[in-house]
């Protein structure tokens, strides 16, 4: 595994999420590993969770973390080949991810997509333009269709709190949210849960389907009260349309997660990845309850950043 930017296997994946709870035990047993080298984190784009984590994962070895906001501290750049640069953008991806390729032992990219271009979003363009030019391994910190990161912090946290003989019933639900938002953490979710062999139900109103690549293997069930019986993780996440790409099809208020969707199901947990738009997706009184899993999830990005900056390095 040169570079992180997806699922790769159930054995690389379950090797990623035994080394990231080892880590969380004995955070620096491996201080001294980065020694002399170099990380670049190059967000694009907002983080809190992804950019701190990833950080301290990185002092927990020892290694130097440089962290750049491209949108903000960096000249606008080109992403397009052949590009006249005639207009706003004055750095071609070329110079720039080749000149951090000289600088850094690793890359760390944070790159949303536009909701707009189906086309380049998909192929994710950004995070692949990186790639090509830097010339060493990439971390997708966030990419245009996928959020490994994250998805692999959500691994090692059901695995932490399962207890079953059998795969766990996973459910991923829709939420309702006042804005478009990306299909990454569904899409990566979606495949992380699949390759690591979980029972998966995947619960939306209509319009809402997830690119088929990611949901092969998974149950789809449009009715979120039938979805979420027998579940024992259930993981809420909103994302817009991705047939009508981008858009916002539906903003029905009873798809927000609500104790009253446990009344049959005490011991169910409810996992988010966060930021969370407070009893929009959620109620309070799930996200402040001891059904939550969302603190944990995000304790856990330190250690799934840590476990693939090590694998990597």
């Amino acid at each position: 595994m040169k570079n992180f930017t997806q699922f790769e296997s159930t054995t690389i994946a379950q090797g990623l999420i035994e080394k990231a709870i080892a880590y969380k035990h004995d955070p620096r047993a491996d201080f001294g590993r980065g020694t002399g080298k170099k990380i670049g984190l190059i967000f694009l784009n907002p983080s809190l969770r992804t950019r701190a984590s990833t950080q301290i994962a990185a002092y927990n070895l020892g290694m130097d973390p440089i962290v750049i906001n491209m949108d903000k501290e960096g000249w606008a750049l080109e992403m397009k080949e052949g590009a006249v640069m005639n207009k706003g953008s004055i750095e071609h991806i070329k110079d720039a991810a080749g000149v951090l390729g000289t600088y850094f032992d690793i890359l760390a990219i944070r790159a949303f997509p536009s909701l707009t271009n189906k086309q380049d979003d998909i192929s994710d363009f950004i995070l692949n333009q990186f790639i090509r030019y830097s010339g060493i391994p990439v971390i997708s910190l966030e990419s245009a269709i996928r959020h490994p990161l994250q998805s692999l912090a959500d691994m090692v946290t059901i695995q932490e709190n399962w207890k079953g003989t059998k795969p766990p019933k996973v459910v991923l639900s829709w939420a309702p949210h006042i804005k478009a938002i990306p299909h990454a953490v569904a899409n990566s979710f979606a495949e992380w849960t699949l390759g690591c062999g979980f029972d998966l139900t995947i619960t939306h109103p209509e319009g809402y389907e997830l690119d088929p690549m990611f949901t092969k293997g998974a149950t789809i069930e449009p009715l979120q009260k039938r979805a979420l019986e027998k579940a024992d993780f259930v993981y809420v996440k909103n994302w817009s349309a991705f047939s009508e790409y981008g858009k916002i099809l539906n903003m029905d208020s009873h798809w927000m997660i609500t104790e009253n969707h446990f009344q049959k199901n005490p011991s169910a947990k409810v996992m988010h990845c966060l930021p969370v738009r407070r009893n929009v997706e959620l109620s309070d009184e799930i996200l402040d309850g001891p059904r939550s899993l969302v603190q944990k999830q995000a304790e856990n990005r330190i250690y799934a950043a840590q476990a693939v900056i090590d694998h990597l390095l």
